[in-house]
């Protein structure tokens, strides 16, 4: 084992690290602290590793200072007892090397048992420069978190946002010329429906729906039933579909079960729970939480999901192809994630897609593609002003494909956003 590490090792400082397009994400090389870098798989963690370490090496960083290891290599077959030998390894090849000025970087780390306490012996008495990756925000964050207590910071990166994904497409987006404001356009009509995995984004129409199915079932039985040892393997597949076509609506595990039950499966209530939980854990779902000014009511209210990614979400279900109010939802919802912004929908007698709440002062958004019908812009509007009144706002925002001039309606400043530009435009609009 120790020497199949020194090969690795050897193999890794003697390639040409591999070259990477730079995503918006920035992550502290010299912080003091160990970084945490979650995501859902196949969202570029590892293509982001690589983009540090050439950060690194060009700042006169000797490359065999980095070590680097992907607990997913199936060359490795590494227990938690078996931790210790990857720094014997690394320290045989490069005795005199100062720990201190080394960085590890370990990429899926999570899929070792007992690993935040080899993370955290290598911070306490190797080096602080300690970079780690999973796909399981619950394991990575809730454990890392208990372990370093504190000395830990952080970050997520999704699939990619329409910015990073007109540069992986190689079009310098800050021109102005007609010809590229049109490529543009056309492009984010694309990446409407294909979503934004690094991988998926470069390879040919014809392989697209293919590579996205691959990575469902790859998240289904190596993320869901390996990690989570669900055996009711059919209960887990129906349970992702329906999870995928409620998206940007409720879904009543009760009802599931009933539905579920009434076909003949045989199964525990709780193990669709389980499943839900495990979903949102992998990041193939993310919930979001009913408005309410307490706090608490905020967390025990019915969730709505969306989902990680439209491409994906296309790859498993034939109901939002030509959805595009629900795609365009369900791409708003991420890139207000990648805003950081603190996000809620609205429900009672009428419902107001999202709620923005920011510093104690609640803001409706609604989504629509096109509000060019007059019944359906009397509809989004309704149910924002309604939202406005009974959450006392003055403000609300409206994006669309199709965007009206600013108003001003029974006192509330409605702000109409185009789609185009909500996902484009790096500052924040509102």
């Amino acid at each position: 084992m120790r020497q199949a590490l020194k090969d690795m090792l050897a193999d890794f400082h003697t390639s040409p690290l591999q070259e990477v397009t730079p995503r918006e994400l920035e992550l502290p090389l010299n912080s003091g602290k160990a970084i945490s870098l979650i995501g859902p798989r196949r969202s570029g963690k590892s293509f982001y590793f690589f983009h540090l370490m050439h950060q690194l090496v060009s700042r006169g960083v000797p490359k065999t200072n980095i070590l680097y290891l992907n607990f997913e290599d199936e060359r490795l077959n590494l227990k938690a007892e078996d931790l210790d030998i990857v720094l014997k390894a690394y320290h045989e090849l490069y005795p005199d090397t100062n720990w201190k000025e080394c960085y590890f970087f370990f990429d899926e780390i999570q899929n070792i048992t007992h690993w935040e306490k080899f993370a955290r012996r290598c911070y306490d008495s190797y080096t602080r420069n300690l970079f780690l990756t999973g796909s399981n925000a619950r394991l990575l964050s809730m454990e890392i978190a208990t372990a370093m207590r504190g000395r830990t910071l952080t970050f997520e990166i999704l699939p990619l946002s329409f910015r990073e994904y007109l540069s992986f497409k190689q079009v310098n987006y800050l021109k102005q010329d007609t010809g590229t404001q049109a490529k543009i356009s056309k492009l984010f009509h694309t990446y409407l429906e294909e979503g934004g995995y690094p991988e998926v984004v470069l390879l040919p129409d014809s392989l697209k729906m293919q590579a996205l199915q691959e990575y469902f079932d790859v998240m289904t039985y190596r993320d869901l039933v390996e990690r989570y040892a669900f055996t009711n393997l059919p209960v887990v597949k129906y349970f992702l579909k329906r999870l995928a076509n409620t998206t940007g609506s409720y879904l009543s595990l009760n009802k599931l079960y009933n539905e579920l039950r009434s076909q003949g499966y045989k199964l525990d209530k709780n193990f669709l729970y389980e499943a839900n939980e495990a979903a949102k854990a992998v990041y193939l779902s993310i919930p979001v939480s009913k408005f309410d000014f307490s706090e608490l009511k905020r967390a025990n209210s019915d969730k709505k999901n969306y989902f990680i990614d439209n491409g994906l979400l296309n790859a498993i279900t034939f109901k939002f192809s030509k959805d595009y109010g629900k795609l365009l939802e369900n791409l708003c919802y991420l890139e207000l994630r990648r805003q950081k912004r603190e996000v809620y929908y609205y429900k009672d007698t009428k419902e107001c897609d999202f709620v923005l709440f920011e510093k104690e002062k609640p803001t409706p958004l609604q989504v629509s593609y096109s509000i060019t019908d007059p019944d359906t812009y009397a509809r989004e509007l309704s149910g924002l002003l309604h939202a406005c009144k009974k959450l006392k706002s003055k403000k609300g925002v409206i994006i669309s494909t199709t965007p009206r001039p600013d108003e001003k309606i029974d006192g509330v400043q409605v702000s109409h956003v185009a789609a185009l530009d909500f996902v484009f435009r790096k500052e924040r609009q509102f």
